[in-house]
């Protein structure tokens, strides 16, 4: 049995600035750092390892629900260093462990690249703002750094709720109250009917995962509250159709009607490595419910929001490609891990070429 401990590995984790740690039968330990897998050892992991790993860190309750549905999810402290997000869970009939590295020190709009505009948005009295993009893209990272903002600024009543919790508040200006599913409260949905009755100013859901929680996140933004929610879409017009689509089809029109009345913005976010591969950085597609872009969620032509945000640059609208091709020209990013990102590739590569962008990456690879 090889002699890995969890305290090591996860020190060692912290120190190459990584962000999840893989533990599976059969394979050494495996870090993410700065976006790319690194072996954490040369032994294989065995089956024992794994259980006990699993053991040191999770409570019985947790370990009750691997044995009785296959998995579990929870956070907990490491030391006085950082937080873990931790998913366990069973493959092959054997224990595996995911665990991701929450930061303790909450970054600024300027550390994380946030455009100015998002203070305007998160400074609302009501409305619905949605953070998306794929898992480990830093949504979670991005809405600590709104809420912190309102938090140090206005004097809210801020409530979240969160499966698990990961980053971990202080009341200043405003009072925060964090609530973890599972925990403090059954779901999603229930957490935000009780929250209602709570004297909220600001409501974060942690992910709008079912009907019942979608609607309910947008009856809360309707009722005078600012929301915050989470989807694993990417871009403006993918975040506006799932929503729809959520609901029956008798239900869409109201919908429609409702999320062009209440929905503010959406940010949709992902992390390329950065050239030379220290360190991942963020690129965001920014909309902004303008009165344009209400009336087109309200009459079912989603599909021309892109072409609104492009042509909404004043309002502090733009496209992922758009930023990540900015990215790229101030030598930020290599051309190959911002084409893997963009949402409209061929577009992407004919943009570089006009720009002359595309063949100064390709000379610069060869010399």
């Amino acid at each position: 049995m090889a002699n890995y401990e969890m305290v090591s590995m996860l020190r060692m984790l912290v120190d190459r600035e990584g962000s999840d740690l893989h533990l599976t039968v059969d394979n050494p330990p495996v870090g993410r750092v700065h976006g790319h897998l690194q072996y954490f050892g040369d032994n294989p992991l065995t089956a024992e390892d794994t259980e006990r790993l699993m053991k040191s860190i999770a409570s019985v309750d947790n370990q009750q629900e691997l044995q009785e549905v296959g998995g579990s999810d929870f956070g907990f402290a490491f030391e006085d260093v950082a937080r873990f997000r931790v998913s366990i869970f069973k493959q092959k009939g054997y224990v595996g462990l995911v665990l991701r590295l929450i930061p303790r020190k909450i970054l600024s709009f300027e550390e994380l690249g946030l455009p100015k505009i998002i203070k305007e948005v998160i400074t609302l009295p009501r409305g619905l703002v949605l953070v998306t993009g794929p898992t480990g893209s830093g949504k979670t990272t991005s809405l600590a750094t709104m809420l912190d903002y309102i938090n140090t600024n206005l004097d809210h009543h801020i409530i979240t709720i969160e499966d698990p919790i990961e980053y971990y508040h202080t009341h200043k200006k405003s009072i925060i109250m964090q609530r973890e599913v599972g925990v403090d409260v059954p779901t999603f949905a229930e957490a935000l009917r009780r929250a209602l009755r709570q004297d909220p100013d600001v409501i974060l859901v942690g992910e709008m995962r079912d009907l019942e929680t979608i609607e309910a996140a947008i009856t809360a933004a309707e009722t005078g509250h600012l929301v915050f929610g989470t989807l694993h879409t990417t871009g403006a017009v993918r975040t506006i159709d799932r929503i729809v689509d959520a609901f029956p089809t008798n239900q869409q029109e109201q919908i429609r009607t409702q999320l062009a009345g209440n929905l503010k913005s959406v940010i949709s976010q992902t992390l390329i490595p950065r050239k030379g591969g220290f360190g991942r950085v963020a690129a965001f597609e920014i909309m902004i419910a303008t009165p344009a872009i209400q009336n087109l969620i309200r009459e079912n032509k989603s599909y021309r929001i892109t072409s609104a945000i492009q042509t909404g640059h004043k309002f502090g609208m733009n496209l992922l490609d758009e930023h990540l091709l900015a990215l790229y020209r101030k030598g930020i990013v290599n051309y190959e891990d911002v084409l893997a990102k963009a949402q409209q590739p061929e577009e992407f590569e004919s943009n570089a070429k006009a720009m002359g962008l595309e063949d100064s990456q390709q000379k610069a690879n060869v010399s």
